[in-house]
């Protein structure tokens, strides 16, 4: 599990399967899951901080994969990487709002 997290936080995986599948794939299906449950926590009628805390629990997550492929898509240059840039930086913020 830490050389997961090393090798992305250091550019050491490729951009396209950090992209497409860390960040869209898994990433958007942790999000939704963690809304999801909001969603029935609120339903349930729980407190409010915790519903909060579940819908924001992959935030930190989803910020670490936006940075990694922010230092990937650096040091790979190219109009690819400047769009793998911001469709992580659009997706961050779909993610955080969603």
């Amino acid at each position: 599990m830490t050389e997961f997290f090393r090798s992305r936080w250091r550019g050491a995986a490729p951009l396209d399967r950090l992209f497409w599948r860390d960040m869209l794939l898994v990433g958007t299906v942790l999000s939704l899951a963690s809304s999801a449950l909001a969603l029935i926590l609120l339903g349930l009628k729980l407190p409010l901080w915790l519903v909060l805390a579940v819908h924001f629990l992959p935030v930190p997550y989803n910020i670490f994969l936006t940075t990694a492929v922010w230092r990937t898509a650096e040091k790979s240059g190219g109009l690819k990487a400047q769009l793998m840039m911001l469709g992580s930086a659009l997706w961050l913020i779909a993610t955080v709002v969603v």
